[in-house]
């Protein structure tokens, strides 16, 4: 099972008692949920004598493990692997992708067989490195043939596979950090390490991630240099020099806990009754700031009160294995009955995205992905995406060719399922819509209130509550349609060149002060004010009209009255006078 499965299930047994023995693995990658689980076993593993917790890694500070749960005895178990030489650059390269070019050439050209890998940063300079590798090598004259495959998390899974398809040419795999722990290939001889990656910093004075390239860690480094010693003797080479490694590569990467959004970790810890968050056994305890900033999420979204505490709505939203906003989208479009639509928008948001860009095929993929696009949301685009793979039957081969991942549809799929089951529990009814989809803009407007921008410009926008720039990506439905909401929610903030707004959706302005009535209110402006005067004088007039009309008419009636009254009295004395004569 996962971390994030065994941390729900301390939800229901706080002392693990289904469980006599946990194994963790791969602990030195320090995950958000494994470093909330170290915390949480330690109190197991205090509490209870029968309980046996592992933790294994390949790369790990094993004494600091030790000291955190206690002085426990190590132990170190030899593996099968293979001498590997390690290469430093004499000089800092410049380019690290130009650098990387130019060292598989030369080990394809001049080296023993054995296939290469290569570790870059992410989808961008691996298509770049892969793209400048053929370009080159298809200049060389009766150069021996050099298959060269890219490898990230977001490539569709056939292309995946073809790097564990046996060869007699040479491989050159170019891929993330994926491949240091998550996967291994055999055959590979060489290494290549830029010395980066890619990792999401959050700001939570600002509320937004940041996707940094930064040095990878002696630890990731050694991890990496261990790929090439697999099946026999190897080879790192690495694009940076010793001093740079032994001076300014940090001993182990910055835990993840250290350095997101706590959201869920803050619920799930009150949820299991933990009053002081700054005293729980974190290994490596998160900034306050970070802990201060998701406590004030949770109020906002109204699953926490004002003295820190649970309300029936965070009771709720920890039901749900999702992002608090998440959460309270689900939960507030039952009032809508729009469950059906919030629950498929709440799955495709809990996968990364489902949009496949080929390098070489960008015209004709953004051109299929146009056809999704919803002009008032990329929330209501993601809904149209699965609504229409549905309609297909769920069929891959039309996932393919509108450049969809249906590996990224059938885990959507999976997450919707399993919400559904929560649901039903909850009592929640599954509702509909139909197409009347302007509720389910309200709905993701009640999860995201506090991420809202006003218009500044075109495609430019501009944080509410913080002034943050805010700006559409190219690939938002939003931009470049014509189509300019005053007011827009976003899913998050995140800077790449510039402050991008993830999943954004109109909005409209009595929404945000409806939903979230400790920022927002309506007001108006001059020119309303100015229009809502002349309306008030033109009723007042028509009124004091209508008034004097009616005073009129009031005036004519009583006095036809009183003309009628007359001629009655006069008609009485005259027949009083007949009455008389004739006697």
């Amino acid at each position: 099972m996962t971390e994030g499965v065994l941390l729900r299930e301390s939800l229901r047994e706080a002392d693990l008692d289904t469980y006599s023995a946990v194994i963790m693995d791969e602990a030195h990658e320090r995950a958000l949920n494994t470093d909330v689980l170290f915390g949480i076993l330690r109190k197991v593993v205090q509490r209870r004598r029968d309980f046996k917790l592992i933790v294994t890694s390949a790369t790990l500070d094993a004494e600091k493990f030790a000291s955190f749960f206690g002085g426990v005895p190590l132990f170190t178990i030899p593996g099968r692997t293979f001498k590997v030489d390690t290469m430093y650059a004499k000089s800092p390269a410049e380019d690290y992708v130009d650098a990387a070019v130019k060292q598989v050439m030369t080990i394809h050209l001049s080296h023993p067989k054995g296939d290469i890998l290569v570790f870059m940063t992410g989808q961008e300079d691996i298509e770049a490195t892969c793209y400048v590798l053929a370009e080159r090598m298809g200049r060389v004259d009766g150069a021996p043939p050099l298959m060269v495959l890219p490898m990230y998390s977001q490539l569709p899974a056939d292309l995946q596979a073809k790097i564990f398809d046996a060869s007699d040419i040479r491989k050159c795999i170019v891929s993330t950090n994926i491949a240091e722990t998550s996967l291994t290939v055999d055959g590979i001889r060489y290494v290549i390490d830029a010395g980066f990656c890619k990792i999401k910093v959050y700001n939570p004075k600002i509320g937004m991630d940041a996707l940094q390239i930064t040095p990878v860690s002696q630890q990731n480094a050694n991890q990496r240099a261990g790929r090439a010693g697999r099946t026999g003797p190897g080879v790192c080479y690495r694009l940076y020099t010793e001093r740079q490694f032994c001076n300014e590569m940090m001993d182990a990467q910055v835990p993840e806990i250290q350095r997101t959004n706590l959201g869920y970790i803050v619920l799930l810890l009150k949820s299991l009754g933990v009053k002081n968050l700054l005293e729980f056994d974190f290994m490596d305890p998160p900034p306050q700031d970070n802990i201060t900033n998701s406590m004030y999420q949770l109020w906002v979204l109204g699953a926490l009160d004002n003295t820190g505490e649970l309300t029936d709505m965070g009771k709720r939203m920890i039901t749900f294995p999702l992002d608090p906003p998440l959460a309270k989208m689900l939960l507030f479009s039952e009032s809508l009955k729009c469950t059906a639509e919030v629950l498929i928008v709440v799955s495709m948001l809990s996968v990364p995205s489902v949009f496949f860009r080929p390098k070489d095929r960008e015209e004709e993929s953004d051109a299929a992905r146009e056809k999704f696009f919803v002009p008032e949301s990329d929330h209501l685009t993601l809904l149209n995406v699965y609504k229409m793979w549905e309609a297909n039957n769920y069929s891959q081969a039309w996932a393919n060719d509108h450049y969809i991942h249906s590996k990224g549809m059938r885990k959507a799929r999976e997450v919707r399922e399993q919400l559904v089951d929560i649901m039903k529990q909850q009592k929640m009814p599954l509702t509909t819509c139909g197409t009347h989809w302007d509720v389910v803009r309200k709905a993701i407007c009640s999860a995201y209130f506090y991420n809202s921008a006003q218009i500044k410009g075109i495609g430019e926008y501009v944080n509410m509550l913080t002034g943050m720039p805010c700006n559409l990506h190219p690939s938002s439905s939003l931009f470049g349609l014509g189509y300019t909401p005053d007011f827009v929610v976003y899913h998050e903030l995140i800077y790449t060149t510039k402050e991008y707004m993830q999943c954004a959706t109109s909005v409209e302005g009595e929404w945000l002060a409806e939903l979230g009535p400790m920022f927002f209110s309506v007001k108006e402006s001059y020119k309303s004010r100015l229009l809502k005067r002349a309306k008030e004088r033109h009723e007042r007039a028509d009124m004091e009209h209508e008034m004097a009309m009616q005073s009129e008419k009031d005036q004519f009636a009583i006095e036809q009255e009183q003309r009628q009254a007359k001629k009655a009295k006069l008609a009485l004395k005259n027949s009083m006078y007949v009455g008389c004569y004739i006697q």
